[in-house]
């Protein structure tokens, strides 16, 4: 089935399979799309940040944007509401807000769990950029214009970073991997004010950010002041043999995180036990690896995605110190390279991967050894643990994020310049819960609905 008769297809499932769906033309590729602060709650929306990055021909500057989005809760939009939407059109749930003008193209984009409104962005160079997005000043984004100035500048790799970035979720450290082989940890404690609430953020997003023997003042500062200030690392990590693609922290230690490589290796490393590997598996795939994430609800278990297309579960009590460990399950649902894999904050076994073969794919590793039910999957015989199949792209899924404020709720970027003549575009989509949900309470809901048009019928 060709692209655009896949897409077709699934436009017309749309009413069927999802709750909501807003689409947004993108005039530049987003490489990078993150979830900011939740700002507002309404009765049938809510009002959050969202981080996107806007690369550019060079006509005009690259960026990174923040934006405003309207997210519809659950069971509030109509069928026809959510069907009805133009692919060339920009979303009116998406608003820009403010646009910082980025020193090169943005790669990756990670937000500061601490804080959410600094966040880190790779680009083409050796250093990981920070900013305060709250204190940055609005810049119009035209050819010629003066760069923004970062709120901070972590040194330490010998070559560039582009990818590999992971903020921690216990505490203000960094950590970003390269293509000098290394992975490089920083702690910004120092340079974060005491006064950085974390979840609180979301009820005043001005509180907290840089003190200011780091940042400048809010609003024109960037114009005057000539050169940001740095930080060296905390420690480098050698252990890989080629390009350092992915890096993730442990979710319960800042001490642990594990790094993905062009290599084909998954390495867990201890800050306690020095710079060198705990343990290195060496074929962890039979080809590049390209992401990789840590589950919150369980720190056995790793996934890894390919440039193989699959998709591998790895349990770290498996693993040795001697590079062996097979994988507890490969998920082969991809029939391109895989750029991204996500585990979801709403149940503990579901998780997102995305491919340069444009779809997105929600699995759930408990359903591995179970028969599929019918989802609406056009496939004869879907993959052990593939529930949900998100076709609403025409070209690779670049990035994806979950939302940890309204459950089930995901954006994806996708880059459209091989498919549509160049741009983007950017989905927020939430499938329809009885996708999801327990099997027997989608039945007893169902009787409801039996019960209610028997009644209506006899009327």
């Amino acid at each position: 089935m060709g692209v655009n008769e896949r897409y077709t297809q699934w436009k017309t499932l749309v009413p069927v399979l999802y709750d909501w769906l807003a689409n947004h033309n993108l005039v530049w590729p987003s490489l990078s799309c993150r979830w900011g602060p939740q700002l507002e709650q309404a009765t049938y929306k809510n009002r959050q940040r969202l981080y996107l990055s806007e690369q550019t021909d060079g006509s005009v500057p690259n960026t990174l944007v923040i934006a405003n989005c309207e997210v519809v809760k659950p069971r509030v939009a109509a069928a026809e509401h959510i069907s009805q939407f133009n692919e060339e059109a920009r979303s009116p749930f998406v608003k820009k807000y403010k646009t910082i003008i980025h020193p090169g193209e943005v790669n990756r984009i990670r937000e500061l769990p601490q804080n959410t409104n600094i966040v880190a962005t790779h680009t083409d160079s050796p250093d990981v950029l920070i900013w305060d997005v709250d204190s940055q000043p609005n810049r119009h984004a035209v050819l010629g214009a003066t760069e923004s100035c970062p709120d901070l500048i972590l040194t330490g790799h010998k070559d560039n970073a582009e990818f590999a970035l992971a903020m921690c979720p216990t505490e203000p450290f960094v950590l970003s991997g390269g293509k000098d082989k290394s992975v490089v940890l920083w702690s910004i404690q120092d340079h974060i004010s005491t006064l950085a609430a974390g979840p609180g953020l979301s009820k005043s997003p001005g509180s907290g950010g840089f003190t200011n023997k780091s940042a400048s003042k809010a609003g024109g500062g960037n114009d005057k002041r000539t050169k940001s200030p740095s930080i060296g690392p905390r420690d480098v990590y050698q252990g890989h043999a080629d390009t350092v693609e992915d890096v993730q922290f442990c979710p319960s230690s800042a001490q642990e995180f594990c790094s993905v490589g062009d290599d084909s290796c998954l390495v867990l490393w201890d800050a306690r036990a020095g710079c060198t590997p705990v343990v290195k598996v060496e074929k962890a795939h039979d080809a590049d690896l390209h992401c990789v994430d840590w589950n919150p609800h369980d720190v056995n278990l790793i996934l890894t995605g390919s440039a193989d297309n699959s998709v591998h579960l790895f349990d770290r009590r498996n693993l040795n110190p001697g590079g062996v460990g097979a994988p507890v399950h490969k998920f082969e649902g991809h029939s391109a390279a895989v750029l991204c894999v996500q585990w979801s904050p709403d149940k503990s076994s579901v998780f997102g991967t995305s491919a340069e073969d444009g779809i997105l794919n929600i699995w759930d590793y408990e359903k591995t050894g179970k028969k599929q039910g019918a989802t609406g999957l056009k496939v004869p015989t879907a993959p052990p643990g593939l529930f949900f199949r998100h076709a609403g792209h025409r070209d690779k899924v670049v990035d994806f994020h979950w939302n940890a404020s309204d459950p089930w709720t995901v954006v994806s970027v996708s880059d459209d310049d091989e498919s549509t003549g160049g741009g983007g575009t950017l989905q927020i989509w939430r499938m329809i819960d009885m996708i999801h949900r327990d099997e027997e309470d989608v039945l007893a809901e169902l009787e409801n609905f039996k019960s209610h048009i028997l009644a209506c019928e006899r009327s």
